[in-house]
């Protein structure tokens, strides 16, 4: 596995680009310099078809933070495909997948998690940023899970 670091490829995870693209969301500081820290870096940075779903379900949705006009999402989303890596969901990640549940406990909502490590492990991405480190632990022997960071409320 790689190590965390410059050059490697990390996977942007949903919520972390949720903060990093909306000023009024909670954590878009902390999602915001983790990005930029990895750029620095020259870290490779990926998303996947899920990731853009996830993330065009959520900013179309009432949120805490309100609504955020549906033709900015679009235009955020088309900036996304020239940014990132795009790993497309095929035959190898659902392999991965059905792998990875005769290995660990998961079912329910936590498939949709486990379907991202699938995809990292396909197209051999070491690493995820994340704001929910706990949705990922349970896959700390395969993956490397980075946070976004806490602020002092939850430090």
């Amino acid at each position: 596995m790689a190590v965390k670091g410059a050059g490697s490829a990390l996977f942007i995870d949903t919520n972390t680009l949720v903060y990093a693209n909306v000023l009024e969301a909670p954590f878009h500081k902390n999602a915001l310099a983790a990005i930029t820290a990895a750029l620095e870096d020259e870290r490779e940075l990926w998303i996947s078809r899920q990731v853009i779903r996830e993330y065009l379900a959520t900013l179309t949705r009432p949120q805490v933070f309100g609504v955020v006009p549906k033709q900015v999402v679009l235009n955020q989303v088309s900036q996304f495909l020239e940014q990132f890596n795009v790993a497309d969901d095929n035959r190898v990640v659902t392999e991965k997948l059905l792998n990875l549940m005769t290995h660990y406990e998961i079912g329910g909502k936590k498939i949709h998690d486990a379907n991202i490590v699938a995809t990292m492990l396909a197209y051999g991405i070491p690493a995820i940023l994340t704001h929910n480190t706990n949705d990922f632990e349970r896959f700390g022997d395969i993956i490397i899970v980075e946070s976004i960071g806490w602020p002092g409320l939850f430090a």
